[in-house]
């Protein structure tokens, strides 16, 4: 892929990009039985994702979305697939944040709004009965996401599913060099992925936990569950966000699919392993949220 630096060629491959994912939308929510809203809570434009058939115990309950795309892919109904998935798999309604992106909204602005949705939600919801998950850049998002809720006192949330998390956005653990070239999704950090990241950051620090969460204290975070593939680029951000979980005595499951590159237990909604991967995170959230 040709270097792209300027902003104006970022807006070319990012609209590319969503063009494709956005035409394959509506056979999607057919095939899963969802209806998609779009709406602004706190500012901030948002899809309210509910599946037409929802289990009983579910009927309160509410998980918000952050979506991935490396910070820069994915705007509005681009970022919808996961989300999409979740409701129809799982029989949750999910509220999926549009957050604001490079090149026009570097850091803070995607945690700002996510925690402004976050904020808000919590006006109307108790925290037990609800759940953050995104995948990639939305699971460094959510593990973010708990870090700044407790640093600002806020409640947290019941449960938590950072998907293949982004959760050293430098070039630092094993599967970056292991897996390089193999994961046929990000293939090398070297990249758009690192320039991204440098995108995104903006001069801020790379070690910044809000930006790169594995080096936050994740002592008393909520139960959480990590999907990850054996060829997966981030693999090792993954395993290595599991084990400081554990160190730090938090309830938490890992699921590495075999022979996926990054994020691939979403890439096709009729693919097994995506059902699999949904229903396992969807059994998860039922085990740990009020009802």
């Amino acid at each position: 892929m040709p270097i792209r630096r300027s902003p104006a060629e970022w807006k070319e491959l990012i609209d590319r990009r969503a063009k494709l994912a956005i035409a394959n939308l509506p056979a999607m929510k057919a095939k899963l039985g969802v209806k998609v809203e779009q709406t602004r809570i706190a500012g901030v434009h948002c899809f309210i994702v509910t599946p037409s058939k929802m289990p009983l115990e579910n009927r309160r309950r509410l998980l918000i979305h952050v979506h991935g795309g490396g910070y820069v892919f994915g705007p509005g109904e681009a970022a919808l697939p996961e989300a999409i998935m979740m409701a129809g798999f799982g029989g949750f309604k999910v509220i999926s944040v549009d957050y604001r992106m490079p090149p026009d909204f570097p850091y803070p602005a995607a945690m700002d709004d996510a925690m402004a949705v976050w904020k808000e939600v919590l006006k109307s919801h108790e925290r037990h009965r609800l759940a953050i998950f995104g995948t990639s850049t939305g699971g460094a998002m959510t593990l973010a996401m708990v870090l700044r809720a407790r640093d600002e006192k806020l409640p947290l949330p019941a449960a938590i599913a950072p998907g293949t998390p982004w959760s050293d956005i430098d070039k630092i653990g094993d599967s970056y060099a292991s897996n390089e070239w193999i994961d046929n999704q990000l293939v090398t950090w070297d990249g758009w992925l690192g320039r991204a990241a440098k995108l995104y950051a903006n001069g801020t620090s790379l070690r910044n936990p809000y930006i790169s969460p594995i080096y936050g204290d994740f002592r008393g975070f909520p139960p959480t569950i990590l999907t990850t593939g054996t060829r997966d680029l981030f693999l090792s951000n993954t395993v290595r966000t599991h084990r400081k979980l554990r160190r730090a005595g938090v309830i938490a499951d890992l699921n590495v699919y075999e022979g996926q590159s990054h994020a691939q237990y979403e890439a096709n909604v009729d693919a097994p392993e995506t059902r699999e991967a949904f229903t396992d995170i969807a059994k998860f959230f039922d085990r740990y949220l009020k009802q």
